[in-house]
């Protein structure tokens, strides 16, 4: 992790331009801790603790979590929401807003029973404010603009004070001007861990939030009044194959938090494993309300944490099950040519375009193995290279890597899984039998009212202002 300090406010301006959110001492408001800034998008490691009191820290997938200082016993951290340059993917930044040089801001890590002190400095254009999701607190301090607090105008420092009463999964984000600033990329993880070390123990810990952006080719801000049309699927403002894996050494037990601050649903899914939903961000599930599943659906606005064991060896996929969610840079509306003989227009088209591409009637497979030119800071909708090819994913969509010789607390990527022989999937060349086939529709509950003839439909869903867009 390449992290700078750097101060933002000095001396008596610093005290002049704080504003408390509620009453807080002149001595802690007379000096700030000094803003941590990061920028690199790779997953950084885990922030061992060494002062305050212990705890197995989360890993923020291509992400981070912020220092912290100790004064008089309070945890005192220093978050500044201000634009951001964020890399999706080798190939493609975004210009956003976020926290500390970041979108998704930090990973704020603390432990049920610390009394935290957070200073929020705004450097973005217009005012903001931080609600702390989930979290259990005084009213005038959970953050929202003009019912609990005053906004925090451009150039202005407010605290946050209060005890972490439960621990869990939770997150901070804006509740000021959300259709922006949220759209804007502006969110990060709040992670309370057990005060008892004993209580849920994992041996990995992994996090991060879901989000989505409608950025257009060849442009670098997102279209904030976008609601159903997004382009990019992201696991922490990270797109496939921009997105690090996950490991662990085999027989660890390992927890992934989940949170969704998109528009819709996302039924995250793990090959190779079922886990179980040990937390939510109203906190821990009962053992008694717990099952097994292999996908679990992370609804607008909530958290989850998943737990398993990792017994099984290999690159296993994590991604979600939405399969446009796993495409980059995706277009709407676009014609389906599956089936339609393109050789006469092809032809024809070449002779004004010689560089013309014949695209779609095969499907879209061969669009993650072309390498045709693609506008300015954007990305291909499939891409990635794998061990046997092109891996026909993008968006959200990454690799749980398991090994039997991964070291405890190694949290580096080993490279491909080296399958056993015999292992690996492979081509029959043998005579096959002919495969059974049914060539049945099936019954119906009742008779037709009307028997009319039998017709081919060949008609294309309107498009257009006549047409049924985003339903």
């Amino acid at each position: 992790m390449t992290t700078s300090r750097r101060g933002f406010l000095t001396g008596t301006a610093a005290a002049g331009a704080a504003v408390a959110a509620s009453t807080v001492s002149k001595v802690a408001m007379a000096a700030l801790p000094e803003p941590v800034i990061q920028t690199n998008p790779l997953t950084a490691p885990p922030l061992v603790p060494n002062t305050g009191r212990p705890y197995n820290p989360m890993v923020t997938l291509n992400g981070w979590s912020l220092p912290w200082r100790m004064n008089n016993g309070v945890k005192e951290f220093h978050l500044v929401a201000e634009p951001v340059v964020r890399e999706f993917a080798p190939g493609m930044k975004a210009h956003l807003w976020g926290y500390n040089g970041t979108s998704p801001g930090p990973t704020i890590e603390v432990v049920e029973g610390d009394r935290v002190r957070l200073f929020v400095t705004n450097k973005l254009p217009e005012h903001t404010t931080i609600h702390w999701h989930g979290l259990r607190l005084p009213n005038g301090m959970d953050g929202v603009g003009g019912l609990t607090q005053p906004h925090i105008q451009p150039g202005k420092t407010y605290v946050y004070e209060f005890v972490v009463r439960r621990s869990g999964t939770f997150k901070y984000h804006p509740h000021a001007d959300e259709m922006v600033q949220m759209a804007m990329g502006m969110y990060g993880m709040f992670i309370v861990h057990p005060k008892d070390p004993k209580f849920m123990p994992v041996e990995r810990d992994y996090g991060f939030i879901l989000t989505a952006f409608d950025i257009e080719p060849g442009s670098f801000t997102p279209r904030v009044s976008e609601m159903t049309n997004f382009n990019l699927w992201t696991f922490n403002s990270r797109v496939f194959p921009g997105i690090d894996p996950m490991v662990a050494k085999l027989g660890e037990r390992v927890r992934i938090r989940i949170g969704n601050l998109t528009m819709t649903n996302h039924p995250i899914h793990l090959h190779g494993y079922e886990f179980m939903v040990t937390g939510t961000d109203g906190g821990w599930t009962r053992e008694s309300a717990r099952w097994n599943e292999v996908t679990t659906d992370v609804a607008v606005g909530q958290m989850r944490a998943v737990e398993f064991l990792a017994d099984e060896p290999g690159d296993w996929a994590f991604h979600c099950h939405k399969s446009h969610h796993t495409m980059n840079a995706m277009g709407h509306e676009l014609a389906t040519m599956i089936g339609v003989d393109h050789t006469g227009i092809a032809k024809e088209v070449n002779k004004l375009i010689p560089d013309y591409m014949v695209m779609g009637e095969r499907g879209m497979a061969d669009m993650a193995e072309m390498e045709m030119p693609i506008p300015d800071n954007t990305l291909p909708m499939m891409t990635g290279q794998g061990p046997f090819g092109p891996v026909e994913m993008g968006g959200m969509f990454t690799v749980m890597k398991v090994r039997a010789d991964q070291k405890r607390g190694d949290f580096k990527d080993p490279g491909w899984y080296q399958h056993p022989k015999g292992e690996v999937a492979y081509e029959f060349t043998g005579t096959l039998p002919e495969p059974a086939r049914s060539f049945s529709a099936g019954g119906q509950s009742m008779p037709l009212a009307k028997k009319g003839k039998s017709v081919e439909m060949r008609v294309r869903k309107p498009t257009g202002n006549g047409g049924h867009n985003g339903h």
